[in-house]
């Protein structure tokens, strides 16, 4: 027998210090985030007139008791209940809902833990690494993990009349059940970079970027309780530019004009269908959503310059956007 005695076998180790990293990555998450997440709770009125339970996720993001969520979660209702991972309870009532953008801001008339913070999800990349936290099936404080799985999708939503899509909308792979709606999903530091909203199906979830766009449409609902939208009326397609425009204009699409609005902004401007519009107030039109991101609050009754190619010239126009009803 050899008196000497074996090293320990260290490549065990090594093999398990990725999963170590990815460990404390996601515990770090959870020890910052569970306690900021609340499950909402509020009764829905069924058109018979009956109610019934309905349940969600939501952030606290503010250190005065505001608590971000999906419009969805709140629906048509004006207040309710939250309930945190430390066992307190306290009533809620709804700020502001925006179901364009899938967005509500409810404040919590009691104490709440300290707020979660905001990040940006236009620094997110495919591959990375997520976590959602939320109330799933009423299980407060829950989590999954999982990678940012594409980004830029597009998420459609309507109120009445008025339909809208979210671009982009960050998908990821973290699991989501019936409850995660209105939680966060956040990046290996712990900054909330979307907010859940829907499960696309087994390994698909969807959740609403915290960016720009987003960030004025919440502090909309703070001051105002609602998001004012600028409308034109009209419908498009993305169509390529003529080559001899690609270099000109510095891009490779335009929105191609399928649909004017009888005596909307759009129509009385003097757009036409068939035009493909190249640019608004300056900025590219390659997709519906690229117009979108311009028709807030303050375009509505501001001249608005745009050019479009009709046949083969271009034509501009001035149009001034309306406000966006429900009836739009």
């Amino acid at each position: 027998m050899s008196g000497t005695v074996s090293e320990p076998d260290r490549s065990g180790q090594e093999r398990t210090a990725p999963l170590d990293a990815y460990s404390r990555a996601v515990t770090s998450v959870a020890a910052e985030l569970t306690p900021k997440l609340a499950a909402v709770n509020v009764a829905h009125r069924r058109p018979w007139g009956d109610f019934v339970a309905g349940t969600g996720s939501a952030v606290v993001f503010t250190d005065d008791g505001f608590l971000l969520t999906n419009a969805h979660v709140v629906g048509h209702a004006d207040a309710g209940t939250v309930d945190f991972a430390d066992g307190t309870t306290a009533p809620f009532y709804v700020i502001g809902a925006d179901p364009l953008s899938d967005l509500a801001v409810i404040r919590a008339d009691a104490p709440t833990p300290p707020p979660a913070r905001l990040g940006e999800a236009n620094a997110l990349r495919v591959g990375q690494l997520v976590v959602a936290v939320g109330n799933p099936l009423g299980l407060t404080g829950s989590l999954t993990a999982g990678v940012v799985s594409a980004l830029g999708r597009s998420l459609p939503t309507s109120t009445g009349s008025a339909a809208r899509v979210i671009d982009d909308v960050i998908q990821t792979d973290a699991t989501l059940y019936p409850g995660s709606s209105g939680g966060a999903l956040a990046n290996a530091d712990g900054e909330v970079v979307g907010i859940n909203t829907a499960i696309a199906g087994i390994g698909l979830g969807l959740a609403i970027p915290v960016n720009d766009t987003s960030r004025q449409i919440i502090a909309a609902l703070l001051s105002d309780g609602r998001v004012r939208r600028a409308y034109l009326g009209l419908a498009g397609t993305p169509a390529p530019l003529p080559p001899p425009l690609r270099n000109r204009f510095g891009q490779r699409a335009g929105l191609r004009i399928v649909q004017i609005v009888p005596r909307s902004p759009a129509a009385r401007a003097g757009l036409r269908t068939g035009d493909l519009l190249l640019t608004a107030a300056g900025e590219p039109t390659a997709s519906a959503q690229s117009l979108q991101r311009l028709m807030l609050a303050d375009a509505i009754g501001h001249p608005m310059p745009l050019t479009a190619l009709r046949g083969e010239a271009l034509v501009d126009v001035i149009a001034i956007p309306a406000e966006l009803s429900a009836d739009d």
